[in-house]
C-alpha cells in the first residue's frame, strides 16, 4: 500500500503560478508510470501530465507549454509547476502512480483561479 499526499493547492489569481507537491509514502525510484490528474466539478477526471523513471515527460494539450511535471526520487516527491493559470484550470488535482498492477491515488489538492 502506498499512501500519497497531495499540497500546495489554493487560490490564485489569473496568470499568477502555483506548484503541487505528491509526497509518497514510499521509494518512488523505481516506479515508471507517474502523473497528475484533475477534476472540474460536475467534470470527468482528465490525465494533465506524465513523467517516467527515465524523466520522459508527457502533457495533455491543455496545459502543454504552462505546466512542468518533475520528479524528486530521493525525497520521493512528485511536483507539477503551473504557470499562466486561468480559470479552465479550477480543479481538484490528483497524484496518481501505477505499481505492480495498481493503481494508487492521493486525495487530492483544490486548485482555484481567480479572473
Amino acid at each position: 500500500q502506498v499512501q500519497l499526499v497531495e499540497s500546495g493547492g489554493g487560490l490564485v489569481q489569473a496568470g499568477g503560478s502555483l506548484r503541487l507537491s505528491c509526497a509518497a509514502s514510499a521509494d518512488i525510484s523505481s516506479i515508471n508510470a507517474m502523473a497528475w490528474y484533475r477534476q472540474a466539478p460536475g467534470k470527468q477526471r482528465d490525465w494533465v501530465a506524465g513523467i517516467t523513471r527515465s524523466g520522459n515527460t508527457n502533457y495533455a494539450d491543455s496545459v502543454k507549454g504552462r505546466f512542468t511535471i518533475s520528479r524528486d526520487n530521493a525525497q520521493n516527491t512528485l511536483y507539477l509547476q503551473m504557470t499562466s493559470l486561468n480559470p479552465e484550470d479550477t480543479s481538484t488535482y490528483y497524484c496518481n502512480i501505477y505499481v505492480n498492477g495498481m493503481s494508487y491515488w492521493g486525495k487530492g489538492i483544490l486548485v482555484t483561479v481567480s479572473s
